[in-house]
């Protein structure tokens, strides 16, 4: 019974020891992504949520040193050049608003990584959450927000630089489905039926960061 007893106690403090906690922060470039929706000459939108900054941050559980769970925040402050017609009763003129838009992400990544040495490990990943956007008219201060589902798919490498530092680089892609359209562009959700439809909003972009491992290995 000893025997038994000692081997159980063995055996989970080395899952212990292989658990680790990691905090992630994250900042890159986003590539533009345009979207449209037409559904006759004065009932239709076009635009392009335009290239810039992201930031954000996570923390990672990893259960064994091949697998991680992260819960991760993404921020991006930008703008939505759009060209629109709302198609009312008498025919939409057309209208040109730059929206100010805000893009927040929270996800829940599962992550595999491939430890070819103690300095390189390179990973795949992909996560499901949501996407929280705010827009706002700068035309007439309007504003409003959408949440919508999201998801990501990414793949990169870390190269850890110290013991419990590392630098990491990614590609990504994230995406939210129905995300931009319709009543999200206040101002044009009227009755045209074109403009009750919605577009699936695409995100690539390149990220690098720091890895600060907390506890494990």
């Amino acid at each position: 019974m000893k025997k038994y007893l000692f081997i159980l106690l063995f055996l989970s403090s080395q899952m212990v020891l292989a658990q680790s906690i990691r905090f992630n922060t994250y900042a890159g470039y986003i590539f533009k992504n345009s979207f449209n929706s037409y559904y006759s000459s004065s009932s239709f939108y076009e635009g392009t949520v335009q290239d810039g900054f992201r930031w954000g941050l996570g923390i990672e559980y990893q259960p064994a040193p091949e697998i991680g769970v992260e819960i991760q925040y993404l921020r991006q402050n930008t703008n939505a050049p759009t060209r629109y017609a709302d198609g009312g009763f008498l025919g939409g003129d057309i209208q040109n608003t730059d929206f100010d838009l805000g893009l927040n992400w929270v996800m829940v990544n599962g992550n595999r990584y491939f430890p070819m040495n103690d300095v390189v490990e390179p990973f795949v990943g992909a996560g499901i959450g949501l996407g929280i956007f705010s827009i706002k008219n700068p035309d007439n201060g309007n504003s409003s927000t959408a949440t919508k589902l999201g998801w990501n798919i990414r793949g990169g490498s870390n190269f850890w630089l110290a013991e419990n530092v590392a630098l990491k680089l990614q590609a990504s892609l994230f995406s939210a489905v129905q995300s931009v359209g319709g009543g999200f562009y206040f101002g044009t959700g009227g009755a045209g039926a074109g403009l009750s439809t919605y577009s699936t909003l695409y995100q690539f972009g390149f990220e690098g960061g720091l890895v600060f491992r907390m506890a494990g290995k």
